[in-house]
């Protein structure tokens, strides 16, 4: 049995190794948009499932030639595109907004500079825009074509980090981002954070699931505190076994 580990750096490593053996890192991209396209996408995206917010991204995209016509837009004739997502009453105008905003702020809507920015200053750039929280500034500069180290959190990858303890149970998804970006290696390129949040995000939808987790199938429940309390130590010591 491998030892127990001393910090929490050690032990967000064990998790990242164990679940890249599961999932298979490096984990490809899955899409390569430009980083206002990932924006929108990424708003759209809020407490919505991939499926609903892909149809409605897509639908925007199929109805304006570019983006400065969806802000030209009635605000009415965007919701209806993108009904299907949770709150369009919201999220229309605020994206609207956002738009707006990153074009009064950069001059167009373009946000290629980025690139040339430290990541830090690239999402405090984003952040300072009202509508865009830490989840969407890591989204843009991960996700998208600039493919910059930035670690976004999910509610997948956050249940995970709760449950195995990298972060307590009454940090929120938003100030989780630089809590789990800190125990992560300052060097890691964007391939390497990608894949700890994919790895962390499946892990969240196959196995650690919001009600009735599996964790007699966890490849990391000796790790987790949540699961060795829900299924006792002879399971643990046996995924320990299997997972050195």
């Amino acid at each position: 049995m491998s030892p127990a580990p001393t910090d929490l750096t050690e032990k967000a490593l064990m998790i990242h190794r164990r679940l890249c053996g599961v999932y298979g890192c490096p984990i490809a991209y899955f899409h390569d948009l430009d980083p206002v396209s990932e924006l929108i996408s990424s708003l759209l995206s809020h407490r919505t499932r991939n499926a609903e917010s892909g149809r409605a991204f897509k639908a925007l995209r199929a109805r304006f030639d570019d983006w400065d016509s969806l802000i030209a837009a009635p605000t009415e004739e965007v919701q209806a595109l993108i009904s299907g997502v949770t709150w369009p009453e919201l999220k229309a105008p605020r994206i609207q907004a956002v738009l707006r905003a990153v074009q009064e702020r950069a001059g167009s809507l373009d946000l290629g500079f980025l690139r040339e920015m430290p990541v830090a200053e690239a999402r405090a750039w984003l952040e300072a825009i009202p509508g865009i929280g830490p989840k969407t500034s890591a989204a843009v500069l991960s996700f998208s074509a600039l493919r910059m180290p930035a670690l976004p959190v999910d509610s997948h990858h956050h249940r995970v980090a709760q449950r195995t303890g990298l972060i307590g149970p009454k940090v929120d998804v938003g100030p989780s981002h630089a809590a789990l970006r800190a125990q992560l290696p300052a060097d890691w390129d964007a391939q390497k954070l990608y894949d700890n949040h994919e790895v962390l995000m499946l892990h969240g939808q196959r196995c650690c699931f919001h009600r009735n987790p599996a964790c007699g199938q966890c490849a990391v429940l000796d790790l987790c505190p949540t699961g060795q309390a829900r299924t006792g130590a002879r399971a643990t010591r046996e995924t320990a076994a299997l997972h050195p």
